[in-house]
């Protein structure tokens, strides 16, 4: 296993949680490193269903984010990945607070990895559970990509070694 330059995790959470997407969810990436990511999302009006709750699309964004980052620092210097299939239970709902959500690497392959992500409340209560499929492409939706996209300035390497 490669040595994560912590230079660039935190230069990736940075911009990540500055991303347009993420900045509309309110997520923010507290933790990121290999096998593994924590968020969380500080729940507001603009997430809930007409009728009041918690839209279930919150919960697939927050898994397919987890999973995605959890295995990110697993994955070789300039490749990319994509999911490729998400499946997201939702357990329970909630109208308010805080949701924290850990992804985690289950098995990283050549050309597919599988990752898992589950949604709690600040009390531990699992609110979702989900598993997502992601194809590693070489050269294709890489991070550099994203940064030369958005316009900012270049990372520092990934791994020390």
């Amino acid at each position: 296993m490669k040595t994560i330059n912590q230079s660039h995790i935190e230069a990736i959470r940075s911009l990540i949680n500055k991303s347009p997407f993420f900045s509309l969810l309110s997520i923010n990436v507290l933790r990121l490193e290999y096998g593994y990511c924590l968020l969380e999302i500080d729940l507001d009006k603009k997430h809930l269903n007409p009728f009041g709750g918690l839209h279930g699309g919150v919960y697939s964004s927050a898994i397919d984010t987890a999973s995605y980052w959890a295995v990110y620092c697993s994955i070789p210097e300039d490749t990319g990945l994509i999911s490729l299939d998400l499946h997201v239970d939702n357990i329970s709902t909630v109208r308010e607070g805080t949701l924290i959500v850990e992804g985690k690497q289950i098995k990283s392959g050549r050309t597919v990895c599988l990752a898992e992500s589950t949604v709690r409340d600040l009390s531990g209560k699992l609110l979702a559970h989900g598993t997502s499929k992601q194809i590693i492409v070489d050269g294709l939706q890489t991070v550099n990509q994203a940064i030369e996209a958005m316009g900012y300035s270049p990372l520092p390497k990934k791994f020390l070694d």
